[in-house]
């Protein structure tokens, strides 16, 4: 199949793929980030683009009844919140106070902070994907080949279905996320496609899970 390149990586190029609304789940991988280290500046230039695309894919997916679930770094805080990580993350002195900005959590979205790498590991997520009856996630965010290749091997060994949007998926190179979408499609046997390929059929049929 034809592929097309995108900002951070490649994607599957051609007809939409419907996903049905009931039993999915949007996930955000630490979107909310500082990306306070030496040499963020090239991941900062492709985090805030992509940020304008999952900004508009979340809109798409919330209106048409998708949860979004933000999984989050807790950068070592651990007597900190998730408003305390966002009010961090959005300060001036973060270079990634744009990305966060744009992508700040509403009232209506879940959140789950993790320790390490994987949105899975000693976390509350699959209590969660539980509770709201998911068998299928959207997978976006930063590192593509780090936190969320991860949480996909974890989604995966959990037989949940995989869908993870390329263009608001990025890297530290545009390689290292090839390489981290190309397993998610090979091994994983995920969907990769494009944010704007994706098409949201059908209604809510899940739990309803208390925002925390």
């Amino acid at each position: 199949m034809a592929r097309r390149a995108v900002a951070g990586g490649t994607a599957r190029s051609g007809r939409a793929n419907t996903v049905p609304v009931s039993g999915t789940a949007l996930l955000l991988i630490d979107v909310i980030n500082d990306l306070a280290f030496d040499g963020s500046d090239v991941l900062v230039a492709q985090a805030e683009p992509m940020a304008l695309r999952l900004s508009a894919l979340k809109r798409r997916a919330t209106a048409a009844g998708i949860p979004a679930i933000y999984i989050n770094d807790n950068f070592g805080q651990w007597r900190s919140d998730f408003r305390q990580t966002v009010a961090h993350c959005t300060s001036r002195s973060s270079p990634g106070r744009r990305v966060s900005h744009r992508l700040r959590p509403t009232a209506r979205d879940y959140f789950v902070l993790k320790p390490k790498h994987s949105g899975f590991f000693g976390t509350t997520l699959d209590t969660l994907l539980e509770t709201l009856r998911i068998r299928r996630v959207i997978l976006t965010g930063i590192a593509g080949n780090i936190c969320v290749l991860f949480t996909a091997n974890d989604a995966y060994m959990r037989d949940l279905k995989i869908f993870a949007s390329a263009d608001c998926i990025v890297s530290n190179t545009a390689a290292d996320n090839d390489h981290a979408l190309r397993q998610i499609a090979g091994v994983l046997k995920g969907n990769v496609t494009t944010s704007t390929a994706l098409r949201f059929h059908g209604k809510w049929r899940g739990e309803k899970a208390a925002a925390a």
